[in-house]
C-alpha cells in the first residue's frame, strides 16, 4: 500500500477563518489538488470544495491546476503544510460565460424594439418606424452583432473546454460589465440612433470589405476555437503548444482573429462606440495574450517556438 501524504492545515486568513478547519489531513499518495480540495471541504462542514482555495506556503500563490499532484507541488512537500482559504460563493465559468455574452445579444434586440420610445425625445431625429425606420445598414449590423455572440454562446456551451471549475460568484458583476455596458448598451445606442453613422441604405465599397473581413476573421476564429478545444482531454487541465491558422504569427491566434473581425465592423458602422468596446478588449487581450505566451515558454522550454508578437503582428 502506498504511503499517504500528511500535511498540516493553517488559514490564510486569521481575521475569515475557516472555523471547522481541522489541524491536518491525510491523503493518498496520488492525491491531485482537486481531491485535497474535497477533503479539506469534506472535513471542513463546506458544501462546495470549490470554495476552498489552496495555497503553497512558501510562494503564497494558489495551486491553480486542480489535476495536479500535491506531491509535486514542491513548497507544499518541503513544508509538509497546505494554507487554507474560503474564496466565498462560487459560479460555473460556463455560466459566466454565457451570461457575459447574453448581454449584448439582449441589447441588440431590446434597443431596435425600443426605438420608439428611446429616441423620441430630445434632439434625436425619430418620428416614428415609417418615417425614421432602422436602415439597411443598421439592419445590417444587428445581424453582424447577434451572430457573433450567438457563435460565442454555442461555442461556451459546446466546445470550450474550461481549465478552472469555477470562479467567485460576485465576480460575474465585473467580468459582465463590459460585454453588457459596451458591446451591449453603449454600441446598440449609438448604432440604432436615428442619423448615426450607420444609418445608411446603400453599401459602399467600405462596407462591402468590412462583410469580407468579419467573414472571413470568424471563420478564422472558429476554427482556431476548435483546435484549441481539441489540445485538451474533457475534464482536463492540460496545456498544448498551438498549432493551426494564424498561430505561426501569434501566440493568441484567436485573438488576432477576434480583433479583426471587429475591424470589419468598425469599417461598416462607423461608430466611436464599437471604436471604444474594441479598444477596450484588445488592452484585456493584450494582458491575456501575453501570460499565455509566458506559461508556454515555461512549460515548454525549447519544444516551444517562442513569439514576439502575441496578438497583433507588428504591433501587440
Amino acid at each position: 500500500m502506498a504511503a499517504k501524504l500528511s500535511l498540516k492545515l493553517s488559514n490564510k486568513s486569521p481575521r475569515q477563518p475557516i472555523q471547522k478547519l481541522p489541524a491536518s489531513i491525510e491523503l493518498p499518495a496520488d492525491a491531485t489538488v482537486e481531491d485535497a480540495k474535497q477533503a479539506v471541504a469534506r472535513q471542513s462542514g463546506i458544501n462546495d470544495f470549490n470554495r476552498v482555495g489552496l495555497f503553497d506556503p512558501e510562494t503564497k500563490k494558489i495551486l491553480k491546476n486542480r489535476k495536479a499532484l500535491v506531491r509535486d507541488e514542491a513548497g507544499v512537500v518541503k513544508t509538509g503544510e497546505l494554507v487554507v482559504k474560503d474564496l466565498g460563493p462560487q459560479i460555473a465559468w460556463r455560466t459566466v460565460f454565457v451570461i457575459e455574452y447574453f448581454g449584448p445579444i439582449l441589447f441588440h434586440v431590446l434597443v431596435p424594439l425600443l426605438r420608439p420610445y428611446i429616441y423620441s425625445f430630445g434632439s434625436w431625429a425619430y418620428k416614428n418606424e415609417a418615417e425614421t425606420p432602422m436602415s439597411k445598414v443598421q439592419w445590417l449590423l444587428f445581424a453582424l452583432f447577434n451572430l457573433h455572440f450567438l457563435k460565442r454562446e454555442y461555442e461556451t456551451l459546446f466546445v470550450h473546454k474550461f481549465s478552472a471549475n469555477t470562479m467567485p460568484a460576485f465576480n460575474i458583476f465585473r467580468n459582465s460589465a463590459f460585454y453588457w455596458l459596451l458591446a451591449g448598451l453603449m454600441c446598440s445606442l449609438d448604432i440604432y440612433r436615428p442619423g448615426s453613422s450607420a444609418d445608411r441604405n446603400d453599401l459602399g465599397l467600405l462596407d462591402y470589405v468590412g462583410i469580407a473581413i468579419f467573414a472571413v476573421c470568424e471563420v478564422c476564429n472558429w476554427i482556431v476555437h476548435q483546435h484549441l478545444a481539441s489540445l485538451r482531454k474533457p475534464g482536463g487541465t492540460e496545456r498544448g503548444i498551438p498549432n493551426c491558422i494564424g498561430s505561426n504569427l501569434v501566440t493568441s491566434p484567436n485573438y488576432m482573429f477576434e480583433v479583426l473581425a471587429w475591424v470589419g465592423v468598425i469599417l461598416i458602422s462607423r461608430s466611436p462606440a464599437v471604436v471604444i468596446f474594441i479598444a477596450t478588449g484588445t488592452i484585456y487581450m493584450r494582458s491575456w495574450s501575453r501570460g499565455k505566451e509566458r506559461a508556454l515558454r515555461k512549460e515548454f522550454g525549447d519544444r516551444y517556438k517562442a513569439k514576439r508578437y502575441t496578438m497583433l503582428p507588428g504591433l501587440i
